[in-house]
């Protein structure tokens, strides 16, 4: 029977622009919020109704998304990460919407459009909220009921969505599941770990949270308390500790699926392991997985990750007992790099039960004896382990074997086993067991790690830059006490040496002002946990094994077929939903040729965030696949998959993506805005949907939007026609030549809008003949000569290392700065990039530990550092020899 709702859309002109109108009409005259429809490649349409809600007497901005059909549904809440808004979950509730679920995004106090101050998570704050917001859940009638006034609910989130997760689960009895990812057992734990002051994490906590300010007083208080003393006292504990999941940690008895990043010195991989030990000890079904990124940086495996919290949610939520829910412990591995498409190698080990932290432990021999180090006047210089902030950079290279850690002489002690007759993976936790003396019975406080030392000595890597703090007291000193150290997954080869180090020092903690002496001697030998139920899983076949049979198969569909050249349009490949672009064997001849190809068995992949270069000579084909890409033109051979989704001329998806390619047509007479606002009335789709506002605060035009386009610049001209590919923030930017006839500092802002697209998750293609700036503004390469791939992966694996590195920073080094660093012992020279932010240094001696330790006592502020090669000199010696 065709429902009413139905009967509207058959009766109503079928134009997305007068249909939306005619709902959002509707949504206004019954009383709710604002309704959008969602753009989606196919049915179930999503629908999102924006709402200013009062749950606990502050005003919350929140976002609610349906799909069709009108039976009953679970409900999910998924809350954001510190520092963001509702805005950065859309893309996951749209998912979760459209398979089947009822999903109420929000910001949380302080943040977005919500009133009210940031109070870390107090039950009579943002976890109050939370219940009112389920509150109102339970009013919704499409939302399925457990019993009147309570909905089928599941919350999930990162970071500070996680914890609040977990709290709403221990206040609120109506949780009926919960997804928490990279997020806190206890607060105080993670900022005061044993007692030493994580300052610099808990700065940027200050910071992102927009100032001290914008915090509850009291908080901002014991903030500033703590970073002046340097050590954190009873009180700054305890308000912490209430506002943590463990503080309930007895009545949190949901299912509940713990997602902990390995790259994270802020809520490290302990947090999981509490949190698993209580919600277990409650009778609840728990699965841990310990993903590859984290609050340093990394891949934070965000389509697998989702995958797993909506199965999680079927299974607790819908109740589809068939599903699978994964195992009990998984964990990512990384090793090596793909040689397709540069990305680092992944495989996923796991186990039918949790393991624990020390599961499986060996003992692994140290050098005896006692070591005796100073702890400097004003621990200074500090050493270097992780930077929180620079963005993952350094956690990244621990897990490709480059180490960038250090320790200053007379400011540490170590121990070292002999070479490992075999290779040792370690899962978990190890311990060591010392005795720690501090001069004039003072707190001793150390820093230790363990170390991946290579045969030769010459590289010592720290697995995932981790370092544990310990606060000693004088009671503790002067007799054997066990120390845990970070918990990593981490493989030390044959060969290679464990080196167990203590420092009196480290960049990200407050170590203190006095100078001491410490004395560390070792009890016995370092207990390594390795896990052996853990099993790594099968590396994946090559696409030979089965592509040849798949093509064998594909060839004779096709000789059966002849009468008919199209087939219907691939079904969507769900593994690749969250993938922006890949494309597999594709080939185009040049017209009226046989066996000439313009592209020829072209394949490789592009990430989420990133910005890809297509580079190649003229002729290597690059117009010719952007043109496929925009089914401008139809490929021979081959497929091109954008979210998943097929690549036709008019598939619906290339409304996820946004082009400039050969220029842009404006009318002159009319401004910049005029000409936006015109374009997007010509696609027929709500004006609300164009996110105008968003695009050109990237593209950066200012008050020249209201000029007439005749007095642009060609600049400006290129910078409009940027914006107006951005229009409806498309997921996938793709951008041919856009820096043509422009000067150096347009060619520059060129650059910025680039990165500052991507920055938002998003991802741009670019194909551009101008080298220098390709390197400073791309992330990753795609390499084309005559019409084949030469070489995929970042523009650091690309253009290799030598004794150049490149240094980049979050503010404009000056002159004098620059001259200081070239005049440093061991470097050669050092030059300030073009837009200043930055050096490109030339090491004589020194290498690239002693760099940067050496940047960061000058105050450099490094958000990365990496070895750098000229971008032309690698693409000409990868064209001499690439396509043969």
């Amino acid at each position: 029977m065709e429902t009413p709702t139905a009967r509207w859309r058959r009766l109503l002109p079928r134009t997305p622009g007068r249909w939306a109108a005619a709902v959002a009409a509707l949504a206004v005259l019954v009383g709710g919020g604002t309704w959008t429809a969602v753009a989606d490649d196919g049915p179930p349409a999503v629908q999102r109704e924006d709402r200013m809600l009062r749950p606990s007497g502050v005003p919350i901005d929140t976002s609610y998304f349906t799909a069709g059909g009108s039976g009953k549904r679970p409900a999910v809440l998924i809350g954001h990460g510190f520092g963001g808004s509702k805005n950065d979950v859309r893309a996951q509730a749209e998912k979760l919407a459209a398979d089947g679920y009822a999903v109420l995004t929000w910001s949380a106090r302080g943040f977005g459009k919500s009133g009210g101050a940031i109070s870390l998570n107090d039950p009579d704050g943002e976890v109050k909220d939370v219940s009112g917001l389920i509150d109102w859940l339970a009013k919704r009638p499409e939302v399925e009921l457990d019993k009147k006034g309570d909905p089928r609910v599941g919350l999930t989130g990162a970071s500070y969505g996680g914890a609040v997760s977990l709290l709403a689960a221990g206040h609120d009895q109506r949780v009926d599941a919960i997804a928490p990812v990279i997020t806190y057992w206890n607060l105080a734990d993670a900022l005061f770990p044993d007692g030493v002051f994580k300052k610099l994490w808990a700065g940027i906590f200050i910071t992102t949270g927009g100032g001290c300010e914008k915090f509850e007083k009291k908080l901002c208080e014991m903030y500033e308390r703590v970073a002046v003393s340097g050590k954190p006292d009873a009180a700054a504990t305890e308000l912490l500790t209430e506002r943590s999941p463990s503080a309930v940690a007895d009545r949190i008895k949901v299912p509940s699926l713990l997602l902990q990043g390995q790259s994270d010195s802020l809520f490290p991989l302990g947090h999981a392991d509490a949190m698993q030990k209580a919600i277990s000890a409650n009778g609840a079904p728990v699965s841990v997985d310990w993903i590859s990124g984290g609050h340093d940086g990394g891949d934070n495996e965000t389509s697998r990750v989702e995958g797993r919290v909506g199965a999680w949610f079927d299974r607790y939520l819908k109740e589809e007992t068939g599903t699978d829910t994964g195992p009990a412990f998984r964990v990512t591995r990384t090793g090596g790099i793909d040689s397709t498409d540069g990305a680092a190698l992944k495989r996923g080990a796991s186990s039918d039960t949790y393991p624990g932290l020390r599961s499986g432990g060996r003992e692994i021999p140290l050098g005896e004896g006692t070591k005796t180090f100073r702890n400097p006047a004003g621990s200074a210089p500090p050493a270097i382990s992780a930077v929180p902030g620079v963005g993952g950079g350094l956690s990244q290279l621990s897990s490709l074997g480059v180490g960038l850690s250090l320790d200053f002489p007379g400011q540490f002690g170590r121990f070292e086993s002999a070479p490992l007759a075999t290779s040792v993976h370690v899962t978990g936790t190890p311990t060591a067991r010392v005795t720690v003396k501090a001069t004039e019975g003072r707190d001793a406080v150390l820093f230790g790690k363990v170390y991946d030392v290579s045969p030769d000595g010459r590289q010592q890597v720290l697995p995932s830059q981790l370092v544990a703090p310990y606060r000693i007291t004088p009671d503790q000193q002067g007799k054997p006490i066990e120390l845990a150290l970070p918990a990593v997954d981490h493989e030390f080869d044959a060969g290679h040496r464990m080196r167990l180090v203590f420092s009196a020092t480290d960049l990200g903690y407050a170590s203190p002002a006095e100078p001491a002496t410490y004395t560390v001697t070792a009890d016995g030998p370092l207990t390594v946990p390795t896990a052996p139920a853990v099993t790594t899983a099968a590396a994946t076949l090559p696409w030979w094994t089965w592509g040849l049979p798949a093509a064998a198969l594909v060839i004779a569909a096709a000789l059966l077929l002849t009468a008919r050249r199209r087939t219907a349009t691939p079904a969507p490949d769900p593994a690749l939903t969250d993938v922006p672009l890949q494309i597999t064997g594709l080939s185009k001849k040049y017209a009226k040729s046989v066996d000439r190809y313009a592209v020829r068995e072209l394949s490789f992949r592009v990430e989420k965030g990133q910005v890809l270069g297509l580079l190649g000579p003229n002729g290597a084909g690059k117009t010719t696949t952007l043109r496929m890409l925009m089914g401008l033109i139809t490929p021979d051979e081959g497929e091109m998959r954008v979210f998943g989704q097929a690549i036709r001329p008019g598939a619906p998806v290339l409304s996820r993506v946004g082009a400039f390619v050969e220029g842009a047509g404006f009318l002159p007479h009319l401004s910049g805005r005029a000409n936006l606002d015109l374009y997007w009335q010509a696609t027929g789709r709500p004006a609300e949907d164009a996110y105008i506002d968003e695009a050109l605060e990237i593209a950066g035009l200012g008050d020249a939007l209201a000029r007439a386009v005749r007095t642009y610049s060609q600049g400006m001209r290129q910078r409009l026609a940027i914006a107006q590919a951005m229009l409806g923030m498309p997921d996938l930017l793709i951008l041919d030549e856009p820096t043509n006839g422009l000067d150096p500092p347009q060619i520059r802002e060129m650059r910025d809008v680039m990165i500052r697209y991507a920055a938002g998750g998003r991802t741009v293609i670019v194909s551009s003949h101008l080298l220098s700036e390709v390197e400073q503004s791309c992330t990753h390469l795609v390499v084309m000569d005559r019409g084949r791939l030469v070489q995929a992966g970042p523009v650091a694996e690309i253009t290799g290392s030598g004794d150049m590195i490149l240094v980049t920073t979050a503010e404009e080094v000056s002159e004098p700065l620059a001259e200081k660093v070239a005049s440093l012992p061991g470097i050669g020279s050092a030059v300030r990039l073009d837009d200043g932010r930055g050096l490109l240094v030339r090491l004589d001696g020194a290498t690239t530990s002693r760099l940067v330790a050496d940047l960061v006592r000058l105050d450099v502020p490094v958000t990365g550092v990496g070895p750098h090669r000229r971008l032309e000199d690698a693409f000409l010696t990868l064209i001499s020899g690439g396509a043969a």
